[in-house]
């Protein structure tokens, strides 16, 4: 496998300063924007925007791609994030971060799409799974990695703004430098949304509950974080605690949901991820250490209900409908991650901190009550089951790694 990943090297390398970026921008914004006086509902906003953003960036990024090339494309979504990034501290308004972040989001998908592009195209089909596993791992690590950062120099200060717009920037050096020819971009059509409903229920309710969760993580979590650690440290070792679990708690939940019918399994997971969520709640009480402790065990649960969603829906459609129906799902997934942080926000300005954990609970218990429900209507197949695989949300395009079938897509002259 490593052989294989050799000509690949830069565009992962690339991906991991994505993220490095993106990941330290995110819990830096819900810090500063604390500090700068706004509300929790408008940093709730700011997660919402992110997600508007990254949902018109699946439909505009690869018209961009397809003008420009992919190189091209790829220093312009760069520089575009990172002039962004320097803007917020320029213009700390809530409304003109809001703008921003969702410009950022556009942007993103757009970036994703480029580098997943690029690795479909050159990926030796019977090594595809391992390179998505090992792009997997990279978007995992820098994200934990990258919350690290906050406690190399104060959120009042320009210093961490600098280091996010420099790591974007420095995404380019290994990407523009690659010697690898420019893939064709495939037209993927979404999948109606009623017939992958008909086909496949149970996924479809998950990618969106899970968004109404994750998105208020992404968006709330930090501001969280600081309101009962009172220090960037406890915001940095609880979300990277939190993004740890979620990565290493795939491969158990993983071989356990491919041994059982899998609705039951979404089932199970989100009642347990509803009560780690509570724990989350009385955990806050006790201070940032605790809170990162149950942080690790509840992503370890929440961060796998996406992606058992996904594994869902590759169980029900076939094979050619895999690509187009993954642009359905992350649908759903993202207009989920566009709700949950206007209604955590609102909580937490409410009800206070609080709120969040109590969001989180509510939003999974909702989900194990869908799951059965619709499960009991469809029959046990665990023997067709496909194989489970750790990820996170990302752009349609890494569906094409893991698509047993070749894309339905149509070139683009």
């Amino acid at each position: 496998m490593i052989s294989h990943l050799y000509p690949l090297a830069a565009l992962l390398v690339g991906v991991a300063f994505l993220l490095l970026g993106n990941g330290l921008l995110g819990t830096l914004l819900a810090v500063r924007g604390g500090i700068e006086g706004f509300s929790t509902h408008a940093l709730g906003m700011l997660g919402s925007m992110y997600f508007v953003g990254f949902l018109a960036g699946t439909y505009l990024g690869p018209l961009m791609i397809r003008r420009v090339g992919h190189v091209r494309a790829f220093s312009f979504f760069t520089a575009t994030i990172a002039g962004a990034v320097l803007l917020h501290e320029l213009l700390p308004i809530p409304w003109v971060w809001g703008l921003l972040r969702a410009l950022t989001g556009m942007a993103m998908v757009g970036l994703y799409t480029t580098i997943e592009s690029w690795l479909n195209s050159y990926a030796p089909s019977a090594q595809r799974t391992q390179i998505f596993a090992a792009y997997m791992a990279v978007n995992l690590a820098s994200l934990a990695l990258s919350q690290q950062f906050i406690n190399w120099a104060t959120p009042e200060g320009h210093t961490l703004f600098a280091i996010a717009a420099l790591s974007f920037c420095m995404a380019v050096l290994p990407v523009s430098a690659t010697r690898l020819t420019q893939p064709v971009i495939h037209q993927v059509a979404t999948l109606q949304l009623r017939l992958l409903y008909d086909t496949a229920p149970v996924a479809v309710v998950a990618a969106l509950i899970s968004g109404l969760a994750q998105g208020a993580f992404w968006g709330l979590a930090a501001v969280w974080a600081d309101k009962i650690s009172a220090s960037t440290e406890g915001v940095a070792w609880f979300m990277t605690m939190t993004i740890v679990g979620g990565a290493v708690f795939q491969w158990p939940i993983g071989y356990m949901t491919d041994r059982l019918e899998r609705a039951h399994v979404i089932t199970v997971v989100s009642l347990i991820a509803a009560g780690l969520a509570i724990l989350l709640l009385f955990a806050g009480q006790h201070g940032g250490k605790v809170a990162a402790v149950a942080g690790f065990v509840y992503g370890g649960f929440a961060f796998s209900l996406y992606p058992m969603a996904v594994a869902r829906m590759m169980d029900r459609l076939d094979p050619k409908d895999v690509v187009s129906g993954s642009a359905g799902l992350l649908l759903m997934h993202g207009c989920g991650a566009i709700v949950g942080p206007l209604i955590a926000g609102v909580g937490m300005t409410a009800f206070g901190p609080e709120a969040l954990p109590a969001w989180f609970a509510i939003s999974e218990v909702g989900l194990a009550i869908a799951a059965w429900i619709l499960g009991r209507k469809i029959p046990d197949d665990v023997e067709h089951q496909t194989r489970f695989v750790p990820m996170v949300r990302t752009a349609s395009t890494a569906f094409e790694m893991i698509n047993p079938e070749p894309t339905n897509g149509v070139e683009s002259r």
